[in-house]
């Protein structure tokens, strides 16, 4: 069912079109060292500029206490200018008359980036008179940004109240994808959960168990859940405080039909460190002064034949430390299935976490993979089965507006 506006419902030419994207981009020495996100949103900012529409970027940098050079969103507008291979104009604030004297000065067609809107605090508070000085700019209000849209900002949430609202193209291909992968997917569906910590997770855990039909644990948390059944983890990392809550999610997981698929056996070393001297031990054999550091060759088989079994598969967070050689080869080989399965329309596949979308880049695989969310947070909390301010306002919008 259609739930928001989408840019297929609205005429934008001669609109002042605000448009609220995510440039929050990794840089060094002044100079963007990923274009992911920039190349994440250019389809948006270019259909808009080629339907003539007066495109105007909205979008943070960072955490500044106030107006700081070093998080400016000028160097990342000269980025974003070079992927979308047209000008960008740059104006020193986010509202007031910069603000307003460089939208006076734009033809249809233009694109014009304000300046971070968190150099002024009012934007995380969503204070109504901030909102109401960034809505005068516009006649519409895109929000392409579903990373921040787990914030209830003034950018991202309070001008959906004062103008009209509609998902940009990046938006409409998360909310797509997500809602194919849980809340209208084909099933059976798996989840891979991964990570250093089941206290990050506990909410996931507990929304995923009732959702899907499989659900691999995997990475550091696992320890904790292996140490709950009686498991001895050596000096792996492990929640051992957390054991009742693991064995509280395994029966949330039986009560609601879904497998806890844990390793079985793990690759274990003595130091955490790369290419560190390391072997594969059965879970009743792990030695006490070894620290689990990946899932073992039968987990990997295991965790294979459940992607096989998958018609979905939904993945955050890393099977083992994937970051040091050789730690990195169950997640690697676990991946590698999964875009096989997908290259052949057998598996859609969604993932999401920026330890998840690094780990699917090293196994060479992400452009396999159905949709790579680069959300982080908001991927998470919507996972947890919790509403997104920026996504719950563009629903009540086209509920008003029917």
């Amino acid at each position: 069912m259609k739930q928001f506006r989408t840019l297929d419902d609205v005429d934008v030419k001669g609109k002042r079109v605000l448009l609220r994207v995510d440039l929050n981009v990794p840089m060094e020495n002044g100079r963007v060292t990923d274009t992911t996100r920039l190349e994440r949103i250019a389809p948006t900012i270019l259909e808009l500029s080629a339907k003539g529409g007066k495109v105007i970027l909205l979008a943070h940098f960072g955490r500044p206490k106030g107006r700081d050079p070093k998080e400016s969103l000028k160097p990342v507008a000269a980025a974003l200018s070079q992927v979308i291979k047209k000008e960008i104009a740059f104006a020193g604030d986010c509202i007031g008359e910069a603000a307003e004297k460089a939208i006076a000065a734009m033809k249809d067609g233009d694109v014009l980036c304000l300046e971070n809107t968190r150099f002024h605090k009012e934007e995380e508070k969503n204070d109504p008179a901030f909102v109401a000085s960034l809505a005068k700019l516009g006649d519409i209000w895109v929000n392409d940004a579903f990373s921040a849209a787990h914030r209830a900002h003034a950018s991202t949430e309070g001008l959906g109240h004062k103008l009209p609202a509609y998902a940009g193209r990046t938006m409409q291909a998360e909310l797509d994808a997500l809602n194919k992968a849980l809340e209208a997917p084909t099933k059976p569906v798996i989840a891979i959960i991964g990570g250093a910590k089941v206290s990050t997770k506990i909410d996931l855990l507990e929304n995923l168990v009732s959702k899907v039909d499989a659900l691999v644990i995997g990475g550091g948390m696992a320890n904790t859940f292996l140490h709950a059944q009686g498991a001895g983890v050596g000096k792996s990392l492990a929640e051992k405080d957390l054991a009742t809550t693991a064995l509280r999610i395994v029966e949330k997981a039986a009560a609601a039909n879904c497998a806890i698929i844990l390793p079985v056996d793990a690759v274990v070393a003595f130091q955490f460190a790369a290419n560190s001297p390391s072997h594969a031990y059965g879970l009743d054999a792990i030695p006490p002064d070894g620290m689990i550091l990946d899932v073992g060759p039968q987990s990997v088989a295991r965790i294979r034949a459940a992607i096989d079994d998958a018609a979905t598969l939904v993945w955050n967070g890393p099977l083992g430390a994937f970051e040091m050689t050789p730690f990195d080869r169950g997640t690697v080989l676990a991946a590698r299935h999964a875009a096989e399965r997908t290259r052949a329309k057998k598996l859609i596949s969604v993932a999401g976490g920026g330890d998840t979308v690094a780990a699917l880049n090293q196994a060479g695989v992400a452009a396999d993979f159905t949709y790579v969310s680069t959300a982080g947070g908001a991927f998470l909390e919507w996972m947890e089965g919790k509403p997104l301010p920026g996504v719950e306002i563009l629903k009540v919008r086209y509920l008003g507006m029917k």
